[in-house]
């Protein structure tokens, strides 16, 4: 079977890489790889995929259905080792032990062995207001405490992420005197966020409704994680602007927007205001790194959102 990646996987990625990936070059030789190391059968390539990775559906020696996913170090692979394995399953998809008995004592870091869930089947798919509810109960499920000491994980900080993020924006915005209003005030939400953080929780950091997937042991559970340590507010900020597209076709977007602002903050008791200045940077960070890969249609939805908040 050709184990070729899909075209979204590609397209992102050389949004990351534009002059070129070794790593999209060597992916299909290390895919048949890492598949006959474990002596697993593909069935399919998942598509279209994740936008990092290259994620397969497989069986494993037993017939028993797993995925096998490979990701670029850039992707951090390594902590979303960690932090599935710190979730254990609890929301979470299950990270699967592996047995390599004619390959490396370690399993290379940029290959996962998953539990299978349905792929094809997420939280999105059901009614907005349902979709919510479930979303937001499953990310409930992973605030847990980190692996306790500075050495006993692999994960960035949100001040550290949203550092380098807040550079690429400054440099945007200098070039850009369209969105520099939005990003001087988003910045501004940025620091005093940072100022008195409330909790320091393990996070998913990318979590949206297609993260959420139908599986068998519970309902839903949480896939794709890029794992940042800080307060809860900062991972449900991505979850409030879930469906831009149909918010920004509504005549009450807007409205829409702030309610739902209040409902998550309420349901998952986080504060209000909180919420509401992350929801504001992650949303004029994407919009600015939209605009600076030349998606400009995501770019003016995005800034569009943010003006609500």
């Amino acid at each position: 079977m050709a184990l070729e990646p899909p075209r979204r996987l590609v397209r992102s990625l050389g949004e990351t890489a534009p002059e070129g990936d070794a790593w999209l070059e060597r992916l299909p030789e290390e895919a048949r790889h890492a598949v006959a190391l474990r002596e697993l059968t593909v069935e399919r390539v998942q598509a279209p995929g994740g936008r990092s990775s290259l994620v397969l559906l497989v069986r494993r020696a037993d017939g028993t259905p797993a995925v096998l996913k490979l990701a670029p170090r850039r992707a951090r692979p390594e902590a979303e080792r960690a932090a599935l394995a710190h979730w254990a399953g609890r929301g979470a998809v299950r990270l699967l032990q592996e047995d390599l008995p004619h390959g490396p004592k370690d399993p290379e870091p940029g290959v996962l062995l998953l539990e299978r869930l349905h792929p094809d089947v997420s939280v999105r798919s059901l009614p907005e207001a349902k979709a919510l509810l479930e979303a937001a109960g499953t990310l409930r499920r992973l605030w847990v405490e980190p692996p306790s000491g500075a050495a006993a994980h692999p994960f960035e900080t949100v001040a550290a992420r949203t550092g380098r993020q807040a550079e690429a924006m400054r440099a945007t915005a200098e070039r850009d005197a369209e969105v520099a209003p939005l990003v001087e005030e988003a910045l501004a939400a940025r620091d005093a966020l940072l100022a008195a953080p409330p909790e320091h929780r393990l996070l998913h950091g990318t979590f949206r409704q297609s993260k959420v997937l139908a599986g068998e042991r519970m309902p839903w559970l949480a896939v794709g994680p890029d794992p940042v340590v800080g307060e809860c507010a900062f991972d449900l900020a991505r979850l409030v602007r879930d469906r831009v597209e149909d918010l920004i076709a509504s005549p009450s977007g807007a409205a829409t927007t702030r309610r739902r602002v209040k409902r998550l903050a309420e349901s998952l008791e986080v504060d209000q205001e909180r919420l509401r200045g992350w929801t504001l940077f992650r949303a004029v960070e994407s919009g600015v790194r939209a605009r600076r890969v030349g998606r400009e249609r995501d770019g003016e939805l995005l800034m569009e959102f943010a003006s609500w908040l």
